[in-house]
């Protein structure tokens, strides 16, 4: 059977309804929320701060050192069960070389920024979520970035390319890939691309066409949640200044 219509009535490059905030968690050096669909994630930063252990510190400059976790209650179906996983280990791995080209840490040699990436539920899509959520987090902590790196899944059900896979829709009966894709926004570099299933050479081609726009309105998302926290701390400023003057 065809895959003609998505289970969740949404156009095949259509993404599931966005949330983003910046500066959620105060104790934090810099924190971000990202919400698509069912799927939410919580991302805080601390440091830079002095790495241990030290044969692990680079003198030349500071290293990003990413931590994902999904809660035992956050599962679609099942329980997650707690502590260190591979999955949990590999997510890290790629969320640091994902986020790494765009982050400029040479003048903290020595150091580490870490970021800690929660979800509360899931739905498919997480490890995108934990990026775009990391990235907000990163720039809210005032961490020198030379550009901003959106992610989304793509993928093909039945022979239909999709934008940002649902769980039902990575578990539907017939042949399906799904296409994590990362990108820094000006230049378009893919900073992240796995597959798992199957996809032809061409429809591949044609999905990660189609995922520059669809990570564009994931950047456009990212930089609101930003500007929102930010316009409105100066516009507290000007509004203290003034009290202040009378």
């Amino acid at each position: 059977m065809a895959y003609t219509k998505r289970l969740d009535g949404r156009g095949f490059d259509e993404l599931r309804p966005m949330v983003a905030k910046a500066g959620i968690i105060p104790n934090a050096s810099g924190s971000g929320y990202f919400k698509v669909g069912k799927t939410e994630a919580y991302a805080a930063v601390y440091g830079p701060r002095e790495l241990h252990p030290r044969f692990l510190q680079n003198p030349k400059k500071g290293i990003i050192r990413c931590h994902y976790n999904m809660m035992p209650f956050s599962g679609t179906g099942t329980r997650i069960r707690p502590g260190t996983k591979r999955r949990s280990q590999e997510i890290s791995m790629v969320m640091e070389l994902s986020l790494d080209p765009v982050v400029d840490l040479s003048e903290f040699p020595n150091s580490v920024v870490d970021v800690f990436v929660e979800f509360p539920q899931t739905d498919a899509g997480s490890r995108c979520a934990a990026i775009s959520a990391a990235c907000i987090a990163l720039a809210d902590a005032g961490i020198r970035m030379k550009d901003m790196v959106a992610s989304v899944a793509m993928g093909q059900v039945d022979g239909a390319i999709c934008a940002d896979l649902t769980y039902n829709e990575e578990a539907f009966d017939a042949i399906v890939s799904d296409i994590p894709v990362a990108m820094i926004h000006g230049t378009k570099e893919i900073t992240l691309l796995q597959m798992d299933g199957e996809i032809s050479k061409e429809d591949l081609i044609k999905s990660l066409e189609a995922a520059r726009g669809a990570c564009d309105q994931v950047y456009d998302l990212q930089k609101q949640a930003l500007n929102a926290k930010y316009s409105g701390a100066k516009a507290n400023e000007s509004t203290e200044s003034k009290e202040e003057a009378k």
